[in-house]
């Protein structure tokens, strides 16, 4: 048996280095030798190759193959719209570069990078015609280093002094993100100060006002709040640093030569921080966390081993690790996400643990989806997301079991499968440092997301039970509630805008400050919708965002019209537009016009102004338009009562 020293080593070797959630393949260099010849490239194969466990090293070979295929601009048909990074720093970030493009890969993002020259990019934030701004960025990381923050001089600060330095700092950064947002509509990313300096006193570090690593502290926190009130997205270096440790990131023989202020060799996992940050913001963060049963909620085989003799809760180290475990996912659930089961079982047997033993965490209540059979797990998967609404690459699998991470690998490549180490201790680790559910915010629906989930299950259920649609639809009583946007629920609003993929017409990505300055807009048709019914509240189910055209009168075009798939079939189509052509022809319209903008993910509504009564107007590859004479339109049927809630606009 190994000795704690020993466990102890293969941590710090393993654990706490590179991408170790994800696997190592022995033929990956063979794969990427394959890929010489650019015209054998394609995006999948070098997305798979990136989804490795890349050193420095490989993640320069896999970038010098990115770059060489596509220099010049992404590839056809990626998910998102590329990325266009600016990195503003005060430190050299060249040793970075491979890894945030390899990073955004990672994430089926491809992206371009803007650097300014060292040590001007304060001069060029303030030029509206620099090159900053010439490269026309969505997303601006402000990369800065303890010494440009703080300064050399500190440690014989007073009290006031130091509460001055940490004020100051942050205005000045908040006057930047001011200034940036002024001349481009970006997503900004604030890197924290990584704890560099030596103490000074101690552990009683904080009694010295001036201490560089107690300023180090302040401002981390202060930068926090700040963001928070700016909409402004944090990349968390200080929680790196204390997750890894400093010698991981940081390298003071590196910033003394070369003012590199994150090592190289901490590339890899920086540019994946970043990428998760910014797929995040784009709604690209999985839903769902499908979870295996034996070996890895519990120690042992429930079929085998009977409830009494299985590995779980008090007793033992290793029982009590997957009691953690547990109670890190439902601590999961409490912030969003949903769960689901995939085990090769008997489902009686599969289901005893949840409602038998005393030690369980988790209960059948807190899975929506649990599927417990003998079939093959690829199968299931493909189930459980159907079941359940959602894409595949919305799916995070965990199995102890390395046949089947293969397996998943091989068979639905969008579906996120981290490696997971054979103790279960690491199991939650290795979970939360993939960054799958990264998120960049967190709103009451949030919350209820789970629940949510497991009450349209209830709800498709007691459809089946009916042979009759409409008696179905009728017995659910809804109740649509509806109000224009409102300062209570913007942030769900900006929320949707940015995550919602399938059904979206346009998706067009609007922030903060685009809704807000809508929300100015008297003509701006601008409604929200919330959906009721017997088994609970959906939460904010849909967007729709009608602007007067201006090249056409008595005419208002529909910028953006998103619902959660979760509703469809319902009907709530239907009573949307009902909504939306009363309020148009309130603002003066006659007629109203429909853009679809064809995507790789949202062709389910393909034909959704058709179905509703429009005209198709003119298409081609990018956009078709369809209109609506609203002189002879009229309210469409739809099973529900509609009902406007008030809101301060």
């Amino acid at each position: 048996m190994a000795s704690l020293s020993d466990i102890l080593l293969i941590f710090t070797e393993k654990y706490m280095s590179e991408l170790y959630w994800l696997p190592h393949t022995p033929d990956w260099a063979e794969r990427l030798a394959a890929l010489s010849d650019p015209a054998l490239v394609c995006w999948s194969n070098l997305v798979s190759l990136a989804n490795e466990n890349l050193d420095f090293i490989k993640t320069g070979k896999l970038d010098n193959t990115l770059r060489r295929k596509y220099a010049a601009g992404p590839p056809t048909g990626p998910s998102f719209e590329p990325v266009r990074l600016a990195v503003l720093s005060s430190s050299t970030t060249d040793q970075l570069l491979p890894g945030l493009r390899v990073g955004a890969l990672r994430h089926n993002l491809w992206m371009n990078i803007y650097t300014t020259a060292y040590g001007q990019y304060l001069q060029e934030s303030f030029s509206a015609d620099s090159e900053l701004y010439a490269f026309r960025p969505n997303v601006v990381l402000c990369a800065f280093d303890t010494r440009h923050l703080i300064g050399d001089e500190t440690a014989a600060f007073s009290r006031a002094e130091a509460d001055i330095k940490v004020a100051s700092t942050i205005t000045d950064l908040c006057m930047l993100w001011k200034r940036l947002r002024e001349h481009a509509n970006v997503q900004i990313i604030q890197q924290t100060l990584m704890p560099t300096d030596s103490l000074l006193m101690g552990s009683n570090e904080q009694r010295l006002p001036g201490s560089a690593r107690g300023l180090i502290r302040r401002i981390n926190d202060a930068i926090r709040k700040s963001a928070d009130e700016h909409g402004v997205d944090i990349l968390a270096l200080d929680d790196q640093c204390e997750q890894d440790g400093l010698a991981s990131w940081y390298d003071a023989r590196l910033w003394l030569r070369a003012k590199q202020y994150v090592a190289p060799q901490a590339s890899p996992v920086y540019g994946d921080l970043v990428a998760r940050v910014i797929a995040a913001r784009r709604g690209a963060s999985a839903k769902c966390l499908v979870l295996d049963l034996d070996n890895t909620l519990w120690g042992g085989v429930i079929g085998d081993d009977g409830i009494e003799r299985i590995i779980l809760g008090q007793g033992s180290a290793e029982g009590e690790a997957y009691a953690a475990f547990q109670r890190y996912v439902r601590d999961l659930t409490r912030r969003g996400v949903i769960l689901a089961v995939c085990s090769k079982n008997d489902e009686a047997n599969a289901l005893l643990p949840f409602t038998s033993h005393p030690e369980m965490i988790l209960r059948r209540e807190d899975i929506a989806c649990f599927v417990a059979n003998w079939r093959d797990k690829a199968t299931n998967l493909r189930f459980i997301a159907q079941q359940l609404n959602i894409g595949l690459d919305a799916l995070v699998f965990v199995d102890d079991n390395p046949f089947e991470r293969n397996l998943i690998r091989s068979e639905l490549p969008m579906v996120g499968v981290p490696e997971i180490p054979e103790d279960p201790a690491f199991y939650a680790a290795s979970v939360a440092a993939s960054g799958y559910f990264e998120s960049v915010s967190l709103t009451i629906e949030d919350r209820g997301r789970a629940k949510q989930y497991q009450t349209n299950l209830e709800r498709e259920s007691l459809r089946t039970s009916h042979q009759d649609l409409a008696a179905y639809l009728n017995s659910l009583d809804m109740v649509l509630e509806w109000a224009v946007f409102n300062k209570a629920n913007l942030q769900r609003i900006v929320q949707l805008i940015g995550k919602t993929n399938q059904f979206n017409l346009t998706t067009r990505r609007h922030t903060e400050d685009d809704v807000q300055a809508m929300m100015c807009d008297p003509q701006a048709v601008l409604l929200h919708f919330r959906l009721k019914d017997s088994f609970g509240d959906n939460g904010i189910i849909a967007v729709v965002i009608a602007l007067p055209d201006r090249n056409a009168s008595e005419t208002w075009r529909i910028n953006t019209w998103l619902m959660s798939c979760r509703v469809l079939g319902r009907g709530v189509e239907r009573a949307t537009l009902s909504v939306l052509a009363t309020q148009v022809r309130q603002a003066g319209a006659r007629r109203l016009i429909g853009e679809y903008h064809p995507t790789p993910r949202n062709g389910m509504v393909a034909e959704h102004y058709g179905k509703l009564g429009f005209s198709r107007s003119s298409q081609n590859k990018d956009i078709e338009e369809w209109v609506l004479d609203l002189d002879v339109f009229s309210s469409l049927e739809a099973p529900m009562e509609i009902r406007k809630t008030q809101y301060d606009r």
